[in-house]
Parts: C-alpha cells; structure tokens; sequence
C-alpha cells in the first residue's frame, strides 16, 4: 500500500523522513515535498501545494493514503475536497484550519518587520508565541534554534499561515469529504489546535477522532512510531 506524506511549515524536505522510513517496507513511503519552502522555487500559492499532492497522488495505480501534518494538513484536507477518488484513507495531524477568527493578528505586523530587518529567529519567536500559542520560554528556544538553522524558511511561513487565513472557513468543503479520515492530536499540543480537531469532528461524517497521550505538535518528531500505528489501523 502506498502513502503520501505532507510536512507541516518550516519543512524543507526532511521532516516526514523518520515517518517514511518506519512505514517500509510494509508501505511504500512518498514525501511530497512542499513547494513553498523550497527557495529555488518563486513562492507558491496553497492550490498550487494542493495541486502537487494530487499529482503525487494519480502517479499511484491505486487509491493512497495520505498523511499531513499542520500547515501540511490543511493542504491535505483541501486535496480530499478536490479529488477525493485518489485517497483511501487520511491521517489529519493538528491542521491549523480556520474555524472562525483569522489565525493571523496584530503580531503579524511585527513578524514581518523583524524578517524584513534580517531578524528571522525573533520573528519566528513571536509567531510560535502568538500564533502557534506555544508557551513563551519554549518558543523563545526554538525562535533561537530556527534563527541559527532554518531562519531563511521563515518569511515562507508567515506565507503560509496568510494563504490558510485567505483560505478561510471550510467546514462546510470538509463536511463533503467521504474518506475515512483520522483527525490526530496530542493532548499536549496548544488548546486552540484541539479546538480546531473538534470542530472538523463534529462536521465531518467519516472522521474519527484520536488522541496521543503525552504528545503535543511535534509528535511526528518525539514519537514518530506512535503516527506509523495511527496510519497503519
């Protein structure tokens, strides 16, 4: 059986790897590399990441799995509204979906300012504390981390989150979607993104819900043998 795998932001091509590699030989594993973090490429819009994923998907003989996390996830559900008949199944990890308000705030302005004066850890800082909501002390070490090692990624990501807030409510496009999804979380992760899970819960007719216990968004990375077992009920 075949699988496709869709990283959250900030990927740049590696993130799903510890994933694919545990899904084989039993799967064959498909990263499908997001278009919009990879910068020899002009920036894209989310149709044209949706758009890769239904490629990716019609080179398979038969119906995939797919598989997508965050950011990665939104892209995934927007594929299962535009060609469902290509998916057996989905595993949907902690889309930031919009469900009412914007995802995107008053911070954004200062997210940009500081990428624009070269500043990408302490932009990447003030997203994770005011849009992702991670706690203060921990999104001040990554916005470190990410300014040392991923930080020309970061304008891609205020991008991305922009193209999600564009995109706007989909509950009732998602309410349409026949294949059976696993909508997955950590009940560590922010509580905003459980309520975001709960709410595509409630509209979506072939959706169940699961939890990991102890994990929070970065599951995929701290335990990436508990999503494998997800994908491969």
């Amino acid at each position: 059986m075949d699988v496709l795998l869709v990283g959250p932001g900030m990927d740049d091509g590696t993130r799903c790897v510890k994933l694919a590699k545990l899904l084989e030989p039993e799967y064959r594993a498909e990263i499908v590399r997001r278009r919009r973090y990879q910068l020899d490429l002009p920036n894209c819009t989310l149709a044209d990441e949706v758009a890769d994923v239904v490629e990716a998907a019609k080179r398979h003989e038969s119906p995939v799995i797919l598989y997508g996390h965050s950011s990665g996830a939104v892209v995934a559900l927007e594929a299962l509204v535009a060609a469902p008949e290509l998916f057996s199944k989905a595993v949907i990890y902690e889309p930031p979906s919009v469900i009412d308000a914007p995802l995107t705030g008053p911070a954004t302005d200062r997210v940009q300012e500081l990428v624009a004066k070269g500043r990408p850890g302490k932009a990447f800082q003030i997203f994770l504390r005011e849009v992702v909501r991670m706690p203060a002390r921990e999104a001040w070490l990554v916005g470190k981390i990410v300014g040392l090692t991923k930080g020309r990624l970061v304008p891609r990501q205020v991008d991305d989150m922009l193209a999600i807030d564009e995109l706007g409510v989909r509950l009732d496009a998602y309410a349409q979607i026949k294949v059976p999804v696993v909508l997955l979380g950590g009940d560590r992760s922010p509580k905003h993104l459980t309520e975001r899970l709960d709410a595509l819960a409630r509209v979506m007719p072939a959706a169940q819900r699961v939890v990991l216990r102890g994990r929070d968004h970065g599951a995929d990375l701290a335990a990436p043998n508990e999503i494998v077992q997800v994908i491969q009920l």
